[in-house]
């Protein structure tokens, strides 16, 4: 996703249909990683009250590690596809993300607009109370024009101004302060660092939110953020897998195509050799037709870039959507519902869609899916277990 501020554990596992012994009460919790949530970071101005006056979420018991198959399993079939979808809120309505959530117990919220009431006064919390199982609270953050907290905790400068100004080191350490302002504010996914190579002009759509053109470069730069977002208690994710850097255009605005695959490979997918480098972290797939893999096909609904990730790249993370809801190089060909399940048969574990609403039209048509076959239960079940892994719930 790439417009500027947009915004899109420990944990007892006592639901009450699944574990004998719990309490009907809702679990409560903060998804990956499992650290406790550090303060937030000193800076040359003040710390916003919010800020100031976060604490961590109590610390429950984690479920032990083979209790994702009996987990998954106890959950009916609607249950588990909420959990692989990632539905935009709106910043300035906090009751509106507790009674999604409440009301269908989606796997993730990505705040977005300009707004940031959700991001204030431990709001947040609320819509983690509201969770039977916890919630991926998700933001874009990458610096330069793509930022979501820099009204309340000062900006940070862009991808390709990190990578001319300051040492990975350094960068490491800048991304592990914003790591633990976006936590103390209930925020647990950040949709950054950007992978895409590019030397394009700043405003070009990807342009300064790629550290640099040099593939090699990228990634050092990258694997610092990274490192820096756990540090300070978030999860990264990589994006726009397999490379937008050289795209065509704006998916935003309409198909984007990118180069062959055999010059992906040369430039644009080094970033994505050797994953382990990274550490634990997540990838969002881009809408990006690639001649020679997908064939017309946005690589976000196709299996063959899934399988690319998971076979040649060896990626056994959780794979999210780019925005499936306000982005034409999808809109424009399918609608939400259709979209979603699409993205979800080819491989992704999470489908993102910032636009909010939708959500009974979309969870009632991939329960019919899987139910008739046509979303395939064990496609389901492999990705609800990655996801709830990746939040700290089991395994």
């Amino acid at each position: 996703m790439n417009r500027r501020r947009l915004a899109a554990v420990g944990v007892a596992l006592c639901l009450s249909s699944l574990v004998t012994g719990c309490g009907s009460e809702p679990v409560t919790g903060l998804a990956i990683p499992r650290s406790p949530v550090p303060t937030p970071p000193s800076s040359s101005s003040p710390p916003s009250p919010a800020s100031r006056t976060a604490t961590p979420a109590p610390t429950s018991k984690l479920a032990r590690p083979g209790d994702c198959a009996s987990l998954v399993d106890g959950l009916d079939v609607r249950r588990q596809v909420a959990q692989l979808v990632v539905v935009g809120v709106s910043g300035d309505n906090p009751g509106a993300a507790v009674s999604l959530v409440r009301d269908n117990q989606v796997g993730g919220i990505f705040v977005g607009g300009n707004a940031t009431a959700l991001l204030k006064d431990r709001s947040l919390d609320a819509v983690q109370a509201a969770a039977q199982l916890p919630v991926a609270v998700s933001v874009d953050e990458e610096g330069g024009r793509v930022q979501r907290i820099d009204d309340l905790d000062g900006a940070i400068p862009s991808a390709r101004v990190l990578a001319a100004t300051k040492s990975p080191a350094e960068v490491r350490a800048l991304a592990a302060d914003r790591g633990r302002q976006l936590r103390a504010r209930g925020v647990t996914v950040d949709y950054a660092p950007d992978t895409d190579v590019t030397d394009a002009p700043d405003d070009d759509v990807i342009g300064d939110r790629s550290f640099s053109p040099d593939p090699v470069r990228v990634k050092t730069y990258a694997t610092a953020f990274a490192a820096g977002l756990r540090d300070g208690g978030v999860q990264p994710v990589l994006k726009h897998f397999p490379g937008h850097g050289h795209g065509s255009g704006d998916s935003h605005l309409g198909t984007v195509v990118t180069p062959p695959l055999a010059q992906l490979r040369a430039v644009d997918l080094v970033p994505y050799r050797a994953l382990a480098d990274y550490g634990p972290v997540a990838i969002m797939v881009g809408h990006l037709d690639v001649p020679g893999l997908t064939n017309g096909v946005p690589a976000s609904v196709s299996p063959a870039a899934y399988q690319l990730l998971r076979t040649e790249f060896g990626f056994t993370g959780v794979v999210v959507t780019d925005d499936l809801g306000a982005m034409k190089a999808i809109t424009a060909q399918y609608p939400l519902p259709d979209a979603v399940l699409k993205a979800l048969q080819a491989g992704a574990d999470e489908a993102l869609w910032s636009s909010g609403g939708h959500v009974d039209e979309v969870l009632n048509r991939l329960t019919q899916a899987v139910q008739s076959g046509e979303l395939p239960k064990a496609r389901v079940q492999e990705s609800v277990t990655r996801v709830l892994r990746a939040k700290g719930v089991c395994g």
